[in-house]
């Protein structure tokens, strides 16, 4: 799997997030990251617990990632952040191979639609969960947050999605599809032209209005909502847990 490409596509584009996404808040990876974020905040900015989890959350709902404003306000070092939080995850003992997932993404006729990664995590957590995972051969390609960079860009972030065509080769936003676990991620990649599923986890709220075109709670769902990517049943789906 490449990280970029570039080459324009002949096919449509299907982005998968990845957190909290290809893999379930049940799981519980998001509060253990929080908890290593409020941590840094506190031990870096040297402020009380309190204050740091206050200003961990304004920044991740102000700007898509605390981290952002960390850099932006702090001139923090992203990437000794990285090794803080997301490299220091336990992540080994959480995320594990996923028959199901993996089925159903071989289940997506290649020939029809391009697997593509866009994600706001850094290169190593993303490759690091997908590789757990076991499906790290089943996309073409990645866009990540790249921490090396000034100014960070991340969803949701317009110039986000148009870094994410422009590496996975896509030209036209009528063939971007998306499946996303943020309602703001997707509501602004439904803004953008985009055809995208909003993953709501069961036992997570439905939110009061649909951000975008289509509401899932399920991955298993995108056998209907994008059927068109997808192989003829008879072929599909014959070793999905029922």
């Amino acid at each position: 799997m490449d990280s970029t490409n570039g080459t324009p596509a002949s096919r449509p584009v299907l982005f998968y997030d990845i957190d909290n996404c290809l893999y379930p808040k049940s799981a519980r990876v998001h509060d253990l990251m929080a908890d290593l974020i409020d941590k840094y905040f506190a031990a870096h900015l040297n402020i009380p617990w309190d204050d740091a989890v206050r200003l961990h959350k304004e920044y991740y709902t102000n700007y898509g990632l605390a981290i952002e404003g960390l850099v932006r306000h702090h001139q923090i070092d992203p990437l000794e952040y990285n090794a803080k939080v997301d490299d220091a995850l336990p992540l080994e003992g959480i995320i594990k191979p996923n028959p199901e997932l993996r089925q159903m993404l071989e289940d997506i006729d290649k020939s029809k639609v391009k697997l593509w990664l866009l994600t706001n995590a850094y290169v190593n957590h993303a490759k690091r969960v997908i590789r757990l995972l076991g499906i790290e051969d089943l996309f073409e390609g990645l866009t990540y947050c790249d921490y090396g960079e000034q100014p960070l860009i991340c969803k949701p972030d317009p110039r986000m999605y148009h870094r994410a065509m422009r590496e996975a080769g896509v030209e036209r936003v009528e063939d971007c599809y998306f499946v996303d676990d943020n309602y703001l991620n997707c509501v602004k990649a439904k803004d953008l032209g985009w055809t995208v599923a909003h993953l709501v986890e069961e036992g997570v709220p439905i939110p009061a209005t649909q951000a975008s075109q289509y509401q899932i709670r399920h991955l298993r769902e995108l056998r209907t909502v994008y059927s068109q990517f997808f192989k003829p049943s008879d072929s599909a789906g014959k070793n999905e847990s029922k």
